[in-house]
């Protein structure tokens, strides 16, 4: 259906007070790893307090030039300014909206942005401050009635209207956008461009991608690029099917498609010759490091986060608390009692028992850990530019999860007690059993933050569950003890969680002393299989536990720094 273009009625756009960001591009090439040229020589004037519109077909490099726009990518020639100067670290007065929700979805919209608030205003904002903008932020976008709805449960429109309410949170001067109407039906989309058209018109510099066509009708400037990413076309929206000789925005598509361009109108400088880039990598700049609220109030605003996050979510809580019934009942049906009885102790039972405890413990941490971060990615993404510090959100994780996992740990141990498949002994034994629980549950959590940050979506760390369990299973030697590997099979077992919270475990429960004084013909064989696995004290293995554990947060951190660093907003080269 085409669609002709109109000129908006000079009476529907009283001039804005000029308080936004003048954005300019000067001759601006910008090239992408795995797919060249994107942009080509692109020259741009956008004034502050407009609605800018970016169009043109796919492929034709809309959310480079928006990224580039934005300072998020250095060009690789070049020069981008904002008020003349080129775009520092991004801060308060500036936002971002990607095509990916930037907000958690199992929390009240309310109770969301009073959390984001809480990251991306001034270390001094009273509590009083926040939730006074935060509700003003709501009223302007009129979602004050949906305050207390979950995030989950907003229209897909109410949910974009929410994203740009993360960042109207502080006063941004430019706000860019990307594809902000993908995916909302005309209605929606046009409501949600009339909500940035009211903040152009209050002096917010606005700057959004489309493929909506109606959306270029509702724009001060657009900006049409060809499939080569050079602008074939930049003014005003009245005049751009006149520019080409056409009626609809179709038709302009097809022209620019045959080659059609109309040169940009920007500044009369705009075509001014620019330095040469020198030592430009095209990464997203550090984020700020002034202006934020310190590591440790991040920490507690984060795990508080997490822990709302966590009794939201069902899948959560029925994976934590069905986890331990599961291996309890595994362990009543499987195992007879008695195992550990000193005058007639089963050692292949209990030695059974203890693997079964450490890969419980295992199972727990790992299988929360996996989709941790990968669910939250853009968010940790957009935070991260408004000065999150990945250290601290790392430690909220444990300080969120941890917890939990020790009483999981703990109620294990218990039950198994008092269904008598562990040991009748005093709290030193149980002590060491429950410590060793704990650091099996730590370090499978941290592999669990590793996996989830390595992989691109929720789906793949899905996967990456039996992958990690059945090493850990095989090499943890209590199927094979270690002695009887291969070389090689005894190299991968030292890299295995797993075989050090089984033998700490093994270790604080005797076994060795068991197996040695107790009447069973199946003792002394174990002891010359297993050789000295339950010899040493059980401090060897959380030694090794809690190494393994900060090596897998260290390299989670690094992945995740990497991944912010690179791509704050997922790029899509050719778009």
């Amino acid at each position: 259906m085409s669609t002709p273009m109109q000129p908006r009625s000079s009476a529907e756009a009283p001039a804005p007070p000029l308080n936004g960001t003048r954005v300019q591009a000067r001759s601006v090439s910008q090239r992408v790893r795995g797919a060249g040229r994107v942009l080509a020589d692109v020259s741009l004037d956008l004034a502050p307090g407009r609605l800018t519109v970016i169009a043109g077909s796919s492929g034709a490099g809309k959310t480079v030039l928006l990224q580039t726009l934005a300072g998020l990518r250095t060009p690789t020639e070049g020069a981008v300014l904002h008020d003349g100067a080129e775009p520092g670290p991004p801060g308060p007065e500036f936002g971002f909206v990607p095509q990916e929700d930037i907000l958690h979805r199992e929390l009240p919209l309310r109770r969301t942005l009073v959390y984001a608030a809480g990251l991306r205003m001034p270390a001094d904002t009273p509590a009083g401050s926040v939730a006074a903008r935060v509700d003003r932020v709501l009223e302007t976008l009129g979602l004050s009635p949906r305050a207390a709805t979950p995030v989950r449960a907003l229209s897909g429109g109410e949910r974009k209207r929410a994203c740009v309410a993360a960042e109207l949170l502080t006063r941004p001067r430019v706000l860019f956008l990307d594809e902000p109407t993908s995916g909302l039906d005309p209605v929606t989309g046009a409501a949600l461009l009339r909500t940035l058209r009211a903040l152009a018109e209050e002096g917010t510099t606005v700057v959004l991608t489309t493929h909506t066509l109606a959306d270029l009708l509702r724009g001060d400037q657009v900006v049409f690029l060809s499939p080569g990413g050079e602008v074939a076309y930049s003014g005003e929206p009245g005049a751009l099917c006149g520019a080409f000789g056409v009626g609809t925005v179709e038709e302009v598509y097809e022209a620019v498609a045959a080659g059609a361009r109309r040169g940009p109108a920007g500044p009369e400088d705009a075509g001014a010759p620019v330095p040469p880039a020198v030592g430009r990598t095209g990464a997203a700049p550090s984020p700020p490091r002034t202006r934020r609220i310190g590591a440790v109030r991040q920490w507690s605003l984060l795990t508080r986060r997490g822990v709302a996050l966590l009794v939201r979510n069902r899948l959560s809580i029925a994976v934590l608390a069905g986890s331990p019934l599961m291996i309890v009942a595994m362990f009543a049906v499987l195992f007879r009692p008695g195992a550990f009885d000193p005058a007639a102790p089963d050692p292949g039972s209990s030695a059974m028992i203890m693997f079964w405890i450490a890969f419980g413990a295992f199972f727990f941490g790992l299988t929360y850990g996996l989709l941790q971060i990968c669910a939250e990615l853009p968010v940790v993404r957009r935070e991260w530019l408004a000065g999150l510090r990945i250290g601290p959100y790392l430690a909220s994780k444990l300080a969120t999860t941890l917890p939990v996992l020790a009483v999981a740990d703990a109620l294990l141990l218990v039950v198994l007690r008092a269904l008598d498949r562990l040991p009748a002994a005093g709290w030193p034994t149980y002590g060491s059993l429950f410590v060793s629980s704990v650091l099996a549950s730590a370090a499978a959590l941290a592999l669990g933050l590793l996996a989830s940050a390595a992989v691109a979506e929720p789906a793949q760390a899905t996967l990456m569950l039996p992958l990690l369990c059945f090493p850990q299973v095989l090499f943890s030697g209590a199927f094979v003890p270690v002695p009887r590997m291969t070389g090689a099979g005894e190299a991968i077992s030292w890299a295995m969680t797993n075989r050090w919270a089984f033998e700490a475990l093994g270790s604080g429960a005797g076994l060795e002393s068991l197996w040695r004084a107790g009447a069973s013909p199946l003792g002394r064989p174990l002891l010359d299989s297993y050789g000295d696995s339950f010899g040493g004290p059980a401090g060897r293995g959380w030694l090794v536990l809690a190494g393994f554990t900060t090596v897998f947060l260290a390299v989670t951190w690094a992945v995740l720094v990497r991944k912010c660093r690179e791509g704050a907003v997922r790029s899509r080269a050719g778009r």
